[in-house]
């Protein structure tokens, strides 16, 4: 296996576990994809740990749902997988929002979590 394939299936397996955390609006497990100490910058100002995650989380509106695709990997380190994303967040009642995301993502046997978290809107 290639290291692109190996750092995509890391990238997916938590992306695909955070995924269905949002699209079922349960803002513990979306934060449970986190490091305790992981940097969170959604589309308001940052926070440091799972706590700012469900409180983000829980104030974005039923019923959203998130469509991610993987636009390129980077390993920093033996456990860092680097992933920057395309995600369309859908919404009941207004247009699809299409953001970048970049997520760090710490490989391990214990379970890969999410350390640093970053959306970017582009015009």
């Amino acid at each position: 296996m290639n290291s692109r394939v190996a750092d995509d299936e890391i990238l997916r397996g938590v992306l695909d576990r955070w995924k269905d955390a949002v699209d079922a609006h349960d803002p513990q497990r979306v934060a449970a994809q986190f490091t305790a100490d992981a940097i969170f910058q959604g589309l308001h100002p940052y926070t440091v740990g799972r706590q700012g995650v469900v409180d983000y989380y829980d104030s974005q509106p039923a019923g959203m749902t998130a469509a991610y695709r993987i636009l390129e990997t980077r390993r920093h380190a033996d456990d860092l997988v680097l992933g920057y994303l395309s995600v369309d967040f859908s919404f009941v009642d207004r247009p699809t929002l299409t953001v970048f995301l970049s997520v760090l993502v710490r490989h391990s046997p214990g379970g890969d979590r999410i350390l640093h978290y970053q959306v970017s809107r582009l015009p």
